[in-house]
């Protein structure tokens, strides 16, 4: 064997025996290579996520969770979805099986083997719906609920603001390794809201999200009033320390909002609540309800998620219009 043949053998041998030791070197807990994150492990409303490596196999729950993985552009990871507020917007528009209109059942869930579920509400994880999230861990089924969801003392993130919204994107983005492009989500999106000039005029105004004989209404910590606020309205039910809240109508009929804000969804339409408004002994009365000066967001852009900014845009423009004001 020539002297070149022998140093190149013996730095082969030298390199596998440095990598050998290298990989033997660290943390037994840790078997992937730091760069990649995994093993990680979150806190996520109280329950501990033990993840081992990104998703491959998610099913989400309500449209929020959806909207979520296909603005991150995670719609292949996505074998299923279910109990959708609405359409999803046309630039994310994509071919995904639907699970069911309404909460789904454990059974149907587990039909598409999932290895990670991603809900919009706590309340998605129940024994009646889902599962509970710890049956689930069992059968090695991650679970994962949007932050500004969490109802557990301690992890309410109310009162809910941008910040709070942008760093649930990037928690999704870090546990999908899609850094990347919950950066540049988040960096167009704080573009977008700088930009945005408020309605000057601060309208009074009412969040009205479902209800008849007791109406449901935006209060004074959670979406609606984080949306109104950055809108340039005034929250009528602003003093009330809920995220969302029962009122009374003759309360709501004292506060005399200027404006309304109707919200659209699947199971309670903007002219069934106009119906309510209008037929309303009180509220048929207010010259918001006789001048119908109504405002209309979507419900999944009316939660925390990748939709608010453009829910803020839209309240102005509907607001400029609605009081023959150029956008």
């Amino acid at each position: 064997m020539n002297r070149a043949n022998s140093t190149c053998r013996f730095f082969a041998v030298f390199s596998v025996l440095a990598l050998s030791l290298s990989a033997c070197s660290g943390d037994s807990t840790t078997q992937a290579p730091v760069s990649s994150g995994y093993p990680m492990s979150i806190d996520n409303c109280g329950t501990r996520l033990e993840i081992a490596s990104p998703p491959q196999r998610v099913v989400t729950i309500k449209s929020t969770a959806t909207e979520m993985l296909l603005a991150l552009g995670l719609g292949d990871r996505i074998v299923g979805s279910a109990f959708a507020d609405g359409p999803v917007p046309e630039k994310w528009q994509q071919q995904i099986p639907v699970i069911s209109k309404s909460l789904p059942a454990q059974e149907s869930v587990l039909s598409y083997s999932p290895d990670f579920i991603f809900g919009g509400w706590e309340s998605n994880f129940t024994p009646e719906g889902v599962g509970d999230r710890s049956s689930l861990a069992q059968l090695n089924i991650s679970t994962y609920v949007a932050p500004a969801a969490c109802l557990k003392s301690g992890y309410k993130t109310a009162p809910l603001t941008f910040d709070k919204v942008f760093a649930g994107i990037s928690e999704v983005g870090h546990i999908f390794a899609a850094e990347a492009a919950a950066e540049q989500l988040v960096t167009q999106e704080r573009e977008k809201l700088a930009a945005i000039v408020p309605s000057a005029d601060k309208h009074s105004t009412l969040w009205f999200s479902s209800g008849s004989e007791t109406p449901y209404v935006g209060a004074g910590t959670g979406a609606p009033q984080m949306l109104m606020e950055a809108a340039g309205l005034v929250n009528v039910m602003a003093d009330v320390q809920e995220s969302w809240a029962s009122a009374s109508w003759e309360v709501i009929a004292e506060r005399n909002p200027d404006t309304i804000v109707l919200v659209n969804s699947s199971w309670g339409s903007t002219e069934k609540k106009k119906l309510v408004l209008e037929s309303h002994p009180v509220m048929s009365q207010l010259e918001a309800v006789k001048n119908k000066r109504y405002l209309v967001v979507p419900f999944a852009a009316s939660e925390a998620g990748v939709r608010n900014v453009d829910t803020v845009q839209s309240l102005v423009d509907q607001t400029n219009a609605l009081y023959g004001k150029a956008s």
